[in-house]
């Protein structure tokens, strides 16, 4: 008698304890730099007004990342605790539901588990879930929009209310930072050809074929594509109660006009700006922080963990060739988030850009490593993936003072550090 297959069993406790490990990770002097500092000279003010109902600032971005900023300092005071606290939340989130989009894209176990461990021990999510910036409240809700829309392909019986769980994230993630556009549009050109590629005579009304049955083309466009609009047309509703409406006189539209002028206007160059390539080599650090107060020499590095993110680009080829080939969408669909998230900065009309703007393709980046040593995993080879995560691991904890604001024994600690000139 044939055996029933193998039903790998989910690592949600797993998930659970690197979520709760990391927390513990980030909360460590969170509210030590008792300042702002870096770009939450922008965002706490903007946050501020918000919850005066004063003037409209900030406005070149959505207002959906400062409102939950506002309203940390509504609940727990105008504090660093009060302005970092909902970042560190949802910095954790963003790492648990990574790892949940991961397990329904790939069911393993394993992988699921590099994942999460790369991500911990990549720096970038640690430094970011740790500051009052706008990247978090995105790169989050672009995390649970993934795991909504995996689980749905993986549990299509609960598929329409995955859809409209994806679309509420989808919309949620644009209104947090506009960067989350290009990713915003995949789950629907995704689920378009997957159903063109299950040869459905009725293509629009069929309720049959991948990736989720059940749901037609019509439905899936109202789910991945009405629904995170109107999320993000209602995520500017706080604006009705600023002192200045900036609805008034041509709406949304108008609105967007100026915030786009704002976007795309020619800046002063930046001591720490860089492009895309620079980025994919991790060769140019942003010092968010680094100053001497009342004798102690402090500092927080914007970096991606050096070995992770060099190895991702090799993965991310063997991705795109082992995905064509085998028609393994976990893999393929790393690459595409990949370029896609990337792709948007080889176009776009921003005079000045940083490294953080890396911050959602190193995702993908990473995601496509942790497949990679998955497959040596499950054939077998145990000492490659446990070397590259050992490693990684040994690099973050070299690095984690110099990430979170640790005391310095002088002000040329930034040595230890700064193994590149263009990571000074």
């Amino acid at each position: 008698m044939s055996q029933a297959p193998e039903q790998p069993r989910d690592p949600l406790g797993l998930t659970i304890l690197v979520a709760v490990t990391f927390a513990a990770l980030c909360s460590i002097r969170l509210t030590t730099l008792a300042m702002p500092y870096f770009d939450e000279v922008h965002y706490l003010p903007a946050a501020r007004e918000m919850l005066a109902g004063g003037e409209y600032i900030n406005r070149e971005h959505p207002l959906l990342g400062k409102a939950i900023l506002a309203a940390g300092i509504a609940l727990f005071g105008d504090t660093p605790f009060g302005w970092r606290i909902f970042p560190l939340l949802a910095g954790v989130l963003t790492l648990f539901a990574s790892m949940r989009a991961m397990w329904h894209a790939s069911q393993s176990r394993f992988a699921t588990f590099a994942f999460g461990f790369l991500l911990a021990s990549g720096f970038m999510l640690l430094v970011q879930a740790r500051i009052a910036m706008l990247d978090i409240f995105m790169a989050c809700f672009l995390a649970l929009a993934a795991w909504q829309f995996t689980a749905a392909m993986r549990k299509p019986e609960q598929g329409r209310s995955r859809l409209a769980a994806t679309g509420l994230f989808l919309g949620a993630a644009m209104a947090a930072k506009w960067n989350a556009i290009p990713l915003a549009m995949l789950p629907g050109i995704a689920f378009f050809f997957a159903r063109l590629s299950a040869g459905r005579r009725r293509l629009f009304t069929s309720r049959r074929g991948i990736p989720v049955p059940g749901v037609s083309l019509l439905e899936a466009a109202l789910w991945l594509g009405a629904v995170p609009l109107a999320a993000y047309a209602l995520s500017f509703w706080p604006a009705l109660f600023m002192q200045e409406n900036p609805l008034t006189g041509g709406g949304l539209f108008a609105l967007h006009g100026e915030m786009l002028a704002l976007q795309t206007q020619v800046l002063a160059p930046h001591s720490y700006e860089s492009n895309w390539p620079d980025w994919v080599l991790n060769a140019r650090a942003i010092w968010y922080y680094y100053e001497a107060v009342d004798g102690i020499q402090r500092g927080v590095l914007l970096l991606g963990n050096p070995l992770a993110m060099l190895l991702g680009i090799p993965a991310l080829f063997w991705c795109l060739a082992s995905g064509i080939s085998e028609r393994n969408w976990a893999r393929t669909g790393m690459v595409a988030g990949y370029l896609a998230s990337l792709g948007l900065w080889f176009v776009a009309e921003k005079s000045v850009q940083f490294y953080y703007h890396y911050f959602v393709p190193h995702f993908f980046l990473l995601g496509a490593l942790a497949l990679a040593l998955d497959a040596l995993w499950q054939a077998g080879n145990r000492r490659v993936p446990m070397l590259v995560l050992g490693s990684s691991l040994a690099i973050f904890a070299w690095f984690y003072p110099i990430l979170t604001a640790a005391r310095l024994a002088s002000p040329q600690s930034f040595l230890d550090y700064a193994w590149l000139n263009g990571w000074r």
